[in-house]
């Protein structure tokens, strides 16, 4: 498989961001860094304001003090387009798609700012991650099942071959099997010099295919640190989660439901 980055690319830094919505400072003051060819983790419950985060490092939200940095390039209040042209793709929750059109076109929308060959690379490249959308190449997006539909938001993400991956909820409303699946493809893509930064509501996922690892509540940093330091720390994670079955030493296999 050839490498998206040819080499370890940049480190994602972000310095005492800080994010308001509707008024009111959701984020406040976070420092982290994404180092390039390892998965990150950042944990916390709902409403810790990690989804705010990744909206404001992917320009969908302007930060209203701190910075975004990739490697010495300023990104904090770029646009959308121009963040991902800098080298970093964002996966929001919630797997938004153009559901009418087909696997390819919704692949191709995504290529938009690409060259010709650029565009064919980085499609064949997405296809060797997930040969399962080949097969249903020309499958409306809506018909795809869930698995399906997660393992497309991925491919377009990376037909761009970034130097940053940022992935909110990966296995959000997804069966065990489809999980266990999706996860090493992020460990391949960390493997080949990008930095990751996995958003994951199962803990034991998270810390077991990461290296570094935060924990953020009530929209600061509580935990910096490495992902087996913090297994080892349950006590924080108790603090930082309302629902206990998504401690630490919880596996999704135990979950019954998920869409495939």
């Amino acid at each position: 498989m050839s490498s998206p980055n040819g080499a370890a690319g940049p480190e994602l830094i972000l310095e005492t961001l800080s994010v308001a919505r509707a008024g009111r400072t959701v984020v406040r003051d976070v420092s982290l860094r994404i180092p390039p060819g390892e998965v990150t983790t950042l944990l916390g419950a709902n409403g810790a304001g990690k989804s705010t985060l990744v909206l404001a490092v992917g320009g969908v939200l302007r930060p209203s003090s701190g910075r975004v940095l990739l490697g010495s390039a300023d990104l904090t209040r770029r646009s959308p387009d121009r963040i991902r042209a800098a080298g970093v793709a964002v996966v929001p929750e919630g797997r938004r798609l153009l559901p009418s059109l087909s696997i390819e076109d919704n692949l191709r929308v995504a290529t938009y700012s690409l060259t010709k060959q650029q565009r064919r690379d980085g499609i064949a490249y997405a296809l060797e991650l997930f040969p399962e959308l080949e097969k249903r190449w020309t499958s409306p997006a809506r018909l795809l099942s869930g698995g399906e539909q997660q393992m497309l938001v991925l491919a377009q993400a990376l037909v761009s071959k970034p130097r940053i991956l940022l992935v909110d909820e990966l296995s959000l409303g997804l069966a065990p099997v489809v999980v266990k699946r999706l996860v090493p493809t992020l460990e391949s893509v960390a493997a080949e010099g990008a930095g990751v930064l996995l958003i994951e509501q199962f803990v034991h996922v998270a810390l077991g295919v990461a290296k570094g690892a935060y924990v953020l509540e009530g929209g600061q940093i509580r935990y910096t640190g490495t992902a087996a330091e913090l297994k080892e720390r349950p006590e924080l994670l108790r603090s930082a989660y309302l629902a206990g079955e998504q401690i630490a030493g919880e596996h999704p296999a135990d979950e019954p439901s998920g869409d495939a």
